[in-house]
Parts: C-alpha cells; sequence; structure tokens
C-alpha cells in the first residue's frame, strides 16, 4: 500500500489575507457584542439600584431614606453622602449602559462600589447571602473591565467619534485630561 505524501500548498496572499481580515472583522464584532452586553446588563441594574436611592423607585428608600441609613452607618450629613452616593450608581449606570463619555460611568461605578465594600460590607464573609460585598467586588471588576477595553463599537461614544479616526475613539479623554 502506497501512501501519498502531501506537500505543504502555499495559499496565494490575497486569499489569505482576505481571510484574515475576516476572521478579525468577525471576532471584532463578537468582542463589540459581548461589550455591549455587559454594559446593558450591569449599567443597567446598577442604574436601576441608585435609582432606588436616588428617586424611590422599584420600591426604593428615596433620598431621605438612604440618608438615614447612611447617618446610621456615621457618614453625617447623610443627605449629601446619600446623594454623592446615589447620583455616582444612577449617573455610572446610566453612562455605562449607553457607552456614553467613557470612562466616567464606569468610574463612577468603581466609586460608589469601593465606598459600598468598605462602609457596609467590611469586616464580613465576601457571599452576598451574609451580608459580603461579593456584589460590590463583581461590579467593581466589570466597571475596570470596562474602563481597560473601552465601551465597544456599539455605544454612543463610538458614533461621536468620527468613521476615519478609530484611534481617537479609546484615547480622546486621556487627550482631553492631559
Amino acid at each position: 500500500m502506497k501512501l501519498a505524501v502531501m506537500e505543504k500548498q502555499r495559499i496565494p496572499t490575497t486569499v489569505n489575507g482576505k481571510a484574515v481580515v475576516k476572521k478579525q472583522n468577525e471576532s471584532s464584532v463578537s468582542r463589540d457584542l459581548g461589550l455591549l452586553v455587559l454594559r446593558l446588563a450591569v449599567g443597567g441594574l446598577l442604574a436601576g439600584h441608585g435609582s432606588q436611592k436616588l428617586f424611590g423607585w422599584f420600591q426604593g428608600p428615596g433620598l431621605k431614606g438612604t440618608a438615614g441609613w447612611l447617618e446610621s452607618l456615621g457618614l453625617t450629613p447623610g443627605t449629601p453622602w446619600a446623594t454623592a452616593a446615589s447620583a455616582s450608581e444612577f449617573g455610572g449606570g446610566v453612562l455605562t449602559t449607553l457607552g456614553f463619555l467613557h470612562p466616567l460611568g464606569p468610574l463612577g461605578t468603581m466609586g460608589a462600589m469601593i465606598m459600598a465594600t468598605v462602609k457596609a460590607h467590611w469586616g464580613k464573609p465576601i457571599w452576598a447571602s451574609k451580608g459580603g460585598a461579593e456584589l460590590p467586588v463583581i461590579n467593581m471588576a466589570t466597571a475596570l473591565a470596562l474602563t481597560l477595553t473601552g465601551p465597544g463599537r456599539f455605544s454612543l461614544d463610538d458614533r461621536r467619534a468620527s468613521k476615519g479616526d478609530r484611534a481617537s475613539r479609546s484615547g480622546y479623554w486621556k487627550g482631553l485630561i492631559a
């Protein structure tokens, strides 16, 4: 029995380049869809959570109830703290959901979650069922990941950036701040 030995075949560069570009585009679309899902889920839930504290929506305590709770944690006077915490959660959630003014949304989220971890959950076991910081830590990790990756192409920031200047989308805030 004779076995045929296959020679290594060379793919023409024009075909090879098109295959690589197609794979990169598919990968890029998948990445951006993943970022969209992440932003919608985490940003939307955080905006809802902040709206409970800020406006009393979804059976939340409202600003007055949140102020009283924060005073019980030692953050006095409670109203300014409640306003800052609620606005950070609600605003950070809305900006993250929309992918607008990135990275302000995820940064607002991280600030609120750091305070929640330190003031409301510190000293307890990590799990939420025991009053721990499980959820704020997940929110911080998600916000950090979004800060590092950017909001993706399915965002308001991407729509605002010029079509021909893709490089500026990830760094225009850095340029604005500097």
